[in-house]
């Protein structure tokens, strides 16, 4: 008896629903978006669906190479957006992505400074592992120029890479250390674990009040704190739970006007480098 379209549809689902999760992180990896990379593998399925599966030889290749294509399709749009988005951009905040890569949130806002083509090619090479056969293969370009993509990309993100890894536990004492000081005003604790350089990104995307541009150097980030802890003593920020974001330490909160809001600290010698607050509660909504 021929196979039905629903045993057709089983067995393709069988084969896919495994790769699922490496074809999401490949993708959000790429756009820097939850909703979108959900998007970005879903239509992938579909493609999946359409295929003539008996002559694919290697489904994760396939799936990898389809899921890429349709992320630099999406990534010419998506820099269109960006363009006019108010205030710093930030990529969704992945809570508790325990995921062994190091892409860290600081070498995702590299990444978005690389062509399209050097964002797969390095994120495929370097962060995935996919020869560099393949990885020409699915960006449509000779291996030597595939080379050159990730080399390129590579130098330019080599000072967002973490020169050492920072033991988990520690981080969540000082993300939980900031959070205490920064919530009660205690700007003498607070000051202790900022180096001189630090910076602070906040991303509101015009839908939450946040600072329209980085705050830069440990003068000026006291300062937006010593503001900041005036009205959270007067109307509060609740500790939802610490955890690992976008692979840095930091923390959840639901703030004052009910909202939920990601803090990830950027840590080197044990003191905060970067400051990242998510706001934009687009991007929020897949946190809890």
């Amino acid at each position: 008896m021929a196979a039905t379209r629903s045993d057709d549809a089983t067995d393709a689902a069988g084969v896919f629903d495994p790769l699922r999760p490496l074809l999401t992180r490949v993708a959000y990896r790429m756009l820097g978006s939850v909703a979108d990379a959900e998007d970005v593998v879903q239509d992938a399925f579909i493609r999946w669906l359409a295929a003539d599966r008996a002559v694919v030889r290697e489904p994760a290749a396939f799936l990898r190479r389809t899921v890429t294509r349709l992320c630099l399709d999406q990534l010419k749009s998506a820099r269109r957006r960006r363009e006019t988005y108010v205030g710093p951009w930030l990529p969704d905040p992945l809570v508790g992505d325990e995921e062994e890569d190091d892409v860290t949130l600081p070498l995702m806002l590299a990444l978005e400074r690389l062509s399209p083509l050097e964002r797969a090619a390095f994120l495929l090479h370097d962060v995935f592992g996919v020869g560099f056969d393949e990885v020409a293969a699915t960006i449509d370009r000779d291996p030597a120029a595939t080379r050159q993509l990730a080399a390129r990309a590579r130098a330019h993100v080599r000072d967002a890479r973490p020169r050492y890894k920072l033991e988990k536990q520690r981080g969540l004492e000082i993300a939980n250390a900031f959070f205490e000081a920064s919530r009660s005003g205690d700007m003498g604790a607070l000051g202790a674990m900022l180096a001189a350089d630090v910076g602070m990104w906040a991303d509101g995307g015009g839908k939450r009040p946040a600072a329209a541009i980085p705050i830069l150097g440990k003068a000026l980030v006291m300062k937006l704190h010593r503001s900041v802890a005036v009205l959270l003593r007067k109307y509060g920020s609740t500790m939802v739970h610490t955890g690992m974001i976008n692979g840095l330490p930091g923390f959840v909160t639901r703030e004052a006007d009910g909202e939920l809001q990601t803090t990830a600290l950027e840590i080197e010698d044990g003191k905060v480098t970067g400051i990242y607050v998510m706001r934009n509660p687009d991007k929020l909504r897949h946190v809890h």
